[in-house]
């Protein structure tokens, strides 16, 4: 087992006004029958399992090499297995700890700032749901190893380089709690019809029957594709060929009916129609709203 580690910084104005910044970390292993939390941690961070705990700030912990149990107000009582991730989110009580006759291995990160109340204001990480299985992955393992790398040497402007870790540590971890475990098959599904797209852009394509060629169910077909981009197969197919018409649009003299039949469209109203949808406005106003010549610089 590596060495345990933890460390609490000082954290200035300058680190707060960068949006996202790194308030302590550390790993450390739990031995069976012991006492938890373990000692020497600062008072405001020590808490017993009786009254629990509210932080001020984010944390996250991994659980390796053991199991226990997590409660928190939203979740009541839930139980934590090996490879586990959970969230603790400011202003919510909490608590949790290892099996007594086991202990376990943790890893942790305390962090802050605009950016990371981002995550739950816009619904990626909810204190409903804090939990992400199967998250002791190499690459997660790894960006957690940086870190502690990162701050034992505290090189010039690690705090701004350590929160790009940790933005790219809550990445991974986002894409493992949409995707679950099937993200290397998802991805190459989802990759594949987006070349069949690009390659089909001026023309209609049957998603039922791309599905049925990748050997998957439509529903899943369009669930696992609507994970990855955000979209539906269909808004994501017409996405693109808006995108199409805007470059004809702009530099070629076509009529609006020429390029709707170029790219497929059964008709220049629907056309019309898909266009002002995705751009808010008309082909026509696209074509002369940018056009317009912009004012030359003055120096």
């Amino acid at each position: 087992m590596e060495n345990s580690y933890r460390k609490y910084l000082l954290v200035f104005e300058r680190d707060k006004a960068w949006g996202f910044y790194i308030n302590n970390l550390g790993r450390t292993k739990i031995p069976a029958n012991s006492n938890y939390p373990s000692t020497n941690h600062p008072d405001s961070y020590m808490f017993s399992w009786e009254n629990g705990r509210v932080l001020n700030e984010f944390h996250l912990v991994l659980i390796t090499q053991g199991e226990g149990e997590f409660e928190s107000n939203p979740t009541g009582k839930v139980r934590l297995l090996n490879g586990d991730v959970f969230l603790l989110f400011p202003g919510v009580w909490h608590r949790y700890r290892p099996e007594q006759n086991s202990g376990w291995t943790e890893r942790w990160i305390g962090f802050s700032g605009t950016i990371a109340r981002q995550f739950i204001a816009n619904g990626f990480f909810s204190p409903e749901d804090p939990i992400i299985s199967n998250a002791d992955q190499a690459q997660i393992l790894t960006l957690f190893d940086r870190l502690f790398l990162l701050f034992e040497r505290e090189d010039f402007g690690f705090q701004r380089t350590a929160s790009a870790l940790c933005l790219q540590l809550m990445a991974e971890l986002y894409n493992l709690k949409a995707g679950g475990l099937n993200v290397a098959e998802m991805n190459t599904m989802v990759n594949q019809t987006k070349s069949i797209m690009y390659n089909h852009i001026d023309s209609s394509i049957k998603l039922k029957l791309i599905a049925k060629q990748l050997g998957v169910s439509y529903s899943k077909f369009r669930l696992d594709f609507k994970k990855q981009t955000g979209v539906s197969p269909l808004q994501y197919f017409l996405s693109l060929k808006i995108e199409r018409a805007k470059e004809l649009l702009l530099a070629t003299n076509k009529t609006q009916k020429e390029i709707a039949f170029e790219l497929g469209f059964e008709s220049d109203f629907y056309f019309n129609r898909i266009f002002k949808k995705k751009t808010g406005i008309s082909p026509g106003k696209f074509r002369s709203g940018t056009k317009i010549k912009r004012p030359s610089l003055q120096f």
